[in-house]
């Protein structure tokens, strides 16, 4: 029972946690953009092919995570610090965004593309740095913690919360143009700055719990007192 409790656990934390970060209303604004000359039966490919293009880059981040960390060289809190400052500065951008609208020559050269599914929409739209960073951060969090069929357990939870949190952002994508009509922009605008300002705080929670780990770690507090 604990362990289908941990396994849901970990759903719900990655969904809640990811979906501000991929924040899939600003990819479906991108997607009436740019995506605006495509047939709707076109356009649904499109949609789904960047889902699961999505799906994949995230739990190869996921599953990798590790490795990635070992072969840099890089620690658990300040993988955890970097990953926060990451998320945060995000957030900002959602929270205080660039009214510089996207120039003609660039909107022109996106609308022109028929395949939009992995560049811009799968990356970096819905998988980019922010969620990368949370994946990766995400995995070397279960490594340090968690041993054998708990560990799996874990893994399996976050694949699911990433799988379900790749659901809605195809629902959202498929009902962008009913959900702009519906909301106008101001509405998608105040919902993208809500969405900015959850991810600064789990930004800011991040980098806690990094600088949290690094203070903890004896080898830290050990180089400390020798530099003294």
């Amino acid at each position: 029972m604990k362990l289908a409790l941990d396994f849901l656990g970990y759903v719900v934390l990655t969904v809640v946690t990811m979906l501000p970060i991929i924040n899939p209303l600003g990819t479906a604004v991108l997607l009436l953009g740019i995506g605006a000359h495509l047939a709707e039966d076109e356009r649904n490919r499109q949609i789904r092919r960047a889902c699961i293009y999505m799906t994949v880059i995230l739990v190869t981040f996921l599953l990798l995570g590790s490795l990635i960390m070992k072969f840099f060289g890089i620690s658990i809190p300040g993988l955890r610090m970097a990953g926060g400052l990451v998320i945060a500065f995000i957030g900002f951008r959602m929270l205080f965004p660039d009214d510089k609208p996207i120039s003609p020559d660039a909107l022109a050269e996106m609308q022109e593309r028929s395949d939009i599914a992995f560049t811009p929409l799968a990356m970096p739209s819905l998988s980019g740095p922010g969620s990368i960073a949370t994946v990766v951060t995400m995995s070397a969090g279960i490594q340090q913690g968690s041993t054998g069929l708990r560990e799996v357990i874990e893994y399996g939870g976050v694949i699911v919360g990433i799988l379900v949190t790749s659901l809605i952002c195809f629902l959202v994508l498929r009902g962008a143009t009913g959900m702009r009509r519906l909301l106008g922009a101001s509405g998608v605008g105040a919902m993208s700055k809500v969405m900015g300002f959850l991810l600064i705080c789990i930004g800011v929670q991040f980098v806690i719990n990094g600088i949290s780990d690094l203070l903890a770690d004896p080898s830290f507090g050990g180089l400390v007192a020798a530099e003294d």
